[in-house]
């Protein structure tokens, strides 16, 4: 059972009070509950140009003026592909079960398609044997948003159906050289985001949108193309699947999932409008690529409202495509207000994918924020939802195995404060602390089946858009000091209750919280 952390809070008007936190501790899961942290090969290892590495579709698009808040790229970014071994020892120290990364498909294919690139191959044999020398488990991601930019320019990338026979061969590729040492492997990160912000808005590599509905693109088509990405994404996990239980599940007995990225939304309010909205609202966000992947069919809402521009599967997609996971990844985040959008204004104004749910979604109801905010203006920080989520997947997909492949917030970059302040992250220790407990809750509970809990992230890192101006990790990289890793107080936290062997004493319970 969890116990109760006392600590003082200092308040700056002058006073203090004692108040009590009910602390999550590993004895809240079941035994063989996975802990880990996440990362993905663009945002971490750097070395862009080393190793035989072919390029891809977001080194061209940190090339692009105006892209990137900071104009900073990840060409460097914390160098993990020189430092992969003394990271994997900072997991260790921590008592991390597991780390979830990803293969850049350029660094197996430079050239997206051919011969296999040797050096990158012996780049992730390395990675995953120091994982397993210190007991850690690799769940590796395929594809998390860089492809090959030779594939962009040879056919488009994602909007041609030929990415699904190049995919499966380069999954093929990977289950035949790592597969009989990894045993989860996550097809894809994100594909809605990958979708909306890469061919809808157009903020993200590889930046297509319409000129209609987003000023500064001038090519793409913002309210098909997302839905064509999306259908060639779902059929070539559905490859990757069948590829792997074919000619490898036999004899390497490994499971495949997808990562997916959801938020959960809450009925701004009891009329009916606003309830059905929110069911909108998770159909065109989650059950997008869910709906197919347990029913093989997109849900009923999309195909009534974005009708002939949504793609159709064919009955023998829908056999291939239902059924095609072994568990689910859920990025999960923050929590929003969802109502009707009663005027369908903003559909007749913008007419992209973003606004077919005719859904409004918002983090204030009665002028009342939903939750703090941490630093990306996005990211609200909301426990419950966490819980509800679990609960609306376990009652609409019929409780199939979870996997939280994503879950952190992030602090600002700030140059002005000082580095004994950046490192008191209590924050994000709360924040953890909360969503586990209710995630805890979901499982013993309202018998989720949630098998691990990743954190994004282990290291501060290249966060896409935002360049180096926010903070996720743990650990606090000085990126002015050599990329030197320093532990943030949640590193301790972490330590204390992933401890399987001693008495857990908390962080909070020696120290003082400054508000």
């Amino acid at each position: 059972m969890a116990f109760i952390w006392r600590a003082t809070l200092m308040l700056y008007l002058g006073f203090s009070f004692f108040f009590t936190i009910e602390a999550i501790d590993r004895s809240e899961f079941p035994d063989n509950f996975v802990f880990g942290t996440a990362s993905s090969a663009y945002q971490f290892e750097g070395a862009v140009n080393e190793g035989r590495k072919g390029v891809s579709i977001w080194d061209t698009f940190t090339r692009k003026p105006g892209r990137i808040l900071d104009f900073s790229n990840a060409d460097i970014a914390v160098d993990q592909y020189h430092r992969f071994k003394t990271d994997v020892d900072l997991m260790q120290d921590m008592g991390m079960d597991a780390y979830r990364f990803s293969i850049s498909w350029p660094r197996i294919f430079p050239n997206g398609i051919g011969e296999p690139n040797q050096e990158g191959i012996d780049y992730y044999n390395s990675l995953i044997n120091a994982l397993l020398d210190k007991g850690i488990q690799s769940y590796v991601t395929l594809y998390h948003w860089d492809l090959p930019q030779a594939l962009e320019d040879r056919y488009d990338g994602w909007l041609s159906k030929q990415i699904i026979k190049d995919f499966e061969n380069y999954a093929y590729t990977c289950f035949e050289a790592f597969g009989d040492r990894v045993k989860h492997w996550i097809t894809f990160n994100e594909p809605h985001g990958f979708s909306l912000q890469g061919y809808d808005t157009g903020v993200q590599a590889p930046g297509r949108c319409s000129i209609l509905s987003h000023l500064f693109c001038g090519e793409g088509n913002s309210s098909i193309e997302p839905y064509i990405v999306a259908h060639n994404m779902l059929l070539a996990h559905a490859a990757a699947f069948h590829t792997y239980k074919v000619h490898f599940k036999g004899k390497q007995d490994g499971a495949i999932g997808i990562a997916l990225d959801s938020k959960w939304y809450e009925p701004i309010s009891d009329d009916n409008v606003d309830i059905d909205a929110s069911r909108r609202a998770m159909d065109f966000e989650l059950g997008w690529f869910l709906d197919p992947l347990i029913f093989g069919q997109y849900p009923h809402s999309m195909q009534r409202l974005v009708g002939k521009r949504l793609p159709k599967f064919t009955s023998e997609m829908s056999k291939l495509l239902a059924g095609s996971l072994d568990f689910v990844g859920i990025n999960h985040y923050t929590t929003l207000y969802a109502r009707n959008d009663q005027s369908r204004i903003r559909k007749i104004v913008m007419n992209d994918a973003s606004t077919d749910a005719g859904v409004i979604k918002t983090a204030y109801r009665h002028r009342e924020r939903i939750g703090e905010r941490a630093a990306s203006l996005w990211l609200h920080i909301v426990p419950w939802g966490i819980r509800k989520l679990m609960k609306y997947i376990k009652e609409k997909y019929k409780n199939p195995v979870i996997v939280i492949t994503e879950n952190g917030m992030d602090d600002l970059n700030n140059p002005f404060i000082s580095l004994k302040k950046a490192l008191k992250d209590d924050k994000r220790i709360q924040y953890h602390n909360d969503y586990l407990s209710n995630l805890s809750a979901a499982i013993r509970e309202d018998r989720c089946d949630v098998r691990g809990y990743f954190v994004w992230s282990l290291l501060d890192n290249w966060e896409w858009n935002s360049g180096y101006r926010v903070r996720f990790g743990l650990y606090f990289v000085d990126y002015k000091k050599n990329l030197t890793r320093i532990p943030k107080s949640s590193v301790q936290w972490f330590k204390n209750i992933l401890d399987r062997d001693r008495y857990k004493t908390s962080y909070l319970e020696s120290s003082t919280i400054y508000k």
